[in-house]
């Protein structure tokens, strides 16, 4: 077994040799999938797995702008269309100066089983550019959407890649990138989704992945006869995902105690409770300051500079900040400090060595593919309220966000129980979604 692991993977290292984030992947998926192909005869030999980690279509180009200055800036924009066996492509933009074609290719292919995950009819993409919004005018942020737009409409529609947003892509700019694909296409569709609510978008889509990443951990706490009241939750990172899943564990009874941003994280011995929470959210989203302006309202607080969140004791802890977050020596201080689950709201915030310190302590922990699924499902349900002209209620879309978590972790169950109990998420959550896939692209024949 370890031989044809280590042969498939040498060859998508052979395709793909300068990019890591997009290897980590696939050699995760791998260990676990490869091991149940080969004991399937319905997908041995037929080069499924190989065929996904190839994207359909990968498109590339130039985005000229115009800044405040007058000079013209030039940026690279991205769109990785990977699978649409089950539907079509769907998955975020991300703006940011880190963003090239090893992370969008993980993203997307992360996307795959995501999205495969919430049994609605999605495929898997994703897609951006190395423009980085912060430090520029909402003028040069609605150029260089409209710029960008100027080409990407050419790729999409709702029928073929219906893309969101992601880091550096919130309702903003889904707003300016909407209204020029309206114009140029000269239609009103569902393309886009996180749109604002009196132009298509769906209520609960700004919580849901931070809701959903909770209701997933809360379904963990569950197979041990817990839940969240009374936990001492850490949470890294400060925007959209980490804000809603500060909330929705409030909500559940739990304390949370620190957030973060890339300058370092904070930490409030007595809670950032709701008064608190709604400060970072304006201190964030309104006046898009740093994480370390908490202390100027709440001196009582710490500011670590330059540093995760993980050597704070805790109970549960929520990586919601970005991928490869979280390593090794993090893992085991949090083991030491007594956390009982890990839960990603974050695309791959845990390394390969982290995860290997979870399994062996035997915590719950699970991989973003699943926990943090709940975003795109509800990407998924505005696309539907679209197709319909119609909108749901806060309360019918909320509920229809915990039953996909919960089935969500159903599967992670079928396919990741071991035989003394413990479940392995990973597994369970690799395999559930390379089966529909998989299934698909087999009825599909060799396309």
């Amino acid at each position: 077994m370890k031989n044809n692991i280590k042969a498939f993977l040498d060859l998508v290292k052979e395709r793909n040799g300068d990019e890591p984030e997009f290897l980590q992947a696939v050699e995760e998926v791998a260990e676990t999938v490869i091991p149940y192909i080969v004991k399937h005869d319905i997908y041995y030999g037929k080069n499924i797995l190989l065929r996904m980690v190839e994207p359909e279509r990968v498109i590339t180009f130039r985005v000229c702008w115009v800044d405040d200055s007058g000079e013209i800036q030039v940026n690279r924009g991205y769109r990785i269309q990977m699978n649409s066996a089950i539907g079509p492509y769907k998955g975020g933009l991300r703006f940011h100066p880190t963003v090239n074609m090893s992370i969008l290719k993980f993203l997307a292919f992360e996307q795959v089983f995501k999205n495969s995950l919430t049994t609605l009819p999605m495929g898997g993409g994703k897609g951006g550019s190395d423009f980085d919004p912060k430090g520029k005018s909402d003028n040069e942020i609605m150029r260089f959407c409209h710029a960008f737009m100027g080409e990407l409409f050419r790729h999409i529609g709702p029928n073929t890649d219906v893309p969101a947003g992601d880091i550096g892509v919130g309702s903003r700019e889904i707003g300016f990138l909407f209204g020029m694909y309206k114009k140029l296409r000269n239609e009103f569709t569902g393309v886009l989704t996180g749109k604002g609510m009196s132009w298509g978008g769906s209520l609960i889509r700004p919580e849901a992945t931070g809701y959903g990443n909770v209701y997933f951990a809360e379904k963990m706490l569950e197979t041990k006869g817990d839940n969240f009241k009374g936990k001492n939750v850490v949470i890294s990172g400060s925007g959209n995902v980490a804000q809603y899943a500060a909330e929705k564990v409030l909500q559940l009874g739990g304390r949370v105690l620190t957030l973060s941003d890339s300058s370092g994280y904070i930490y409030d011995e007595a809670g950032i409770d709701t008064e608190k929470l709604a400060f970072v959210m304006e201190l964030k989203n309104v006046k898009r300051g740093r994480i370390s302006e908490y202390l100027e309202s709440y001196p009582n607080a710490t500011f670590v500079k330059g540093k995760t969140p993980w050597n704070v004791k805790c109970d549960v802890a929520l990586p919601c900040a970005t991928q490869n977050e979280l390593d090794e020596a993090d893992a085991k201080a949090l083991v030491d400090n007594g956390c009982i689950c890990v839960s990603e709201g974050a695309n791959m915030p845990s390394t390969k060595a982290a995860i290997t310190v979870f399994h062996n302590a035997k915590i719950l922990f699970a991989p973003g593919k699943a926990s943090n699924a709940g975003g795109v499902a509800t990407s998924g349900l505005e696309m539907t309220q679209n197709s319909l002209r119609f909108k749901w209620t806060r309360e019918e879309v909320n509920t229809k966000l915990k039953d996909i978590m919960s089935d969500i972790h159903k599967s992670c169950l079928e396919f990741g129980e071991d035989e003394d109990g413990y479940v392995d998420y990973v597994r369970g959550a690799n395999i559930a979604g390379f089966v529909k896939v998989a299934d698909a692209m087999l009825a599909q024949g060799v396309v």
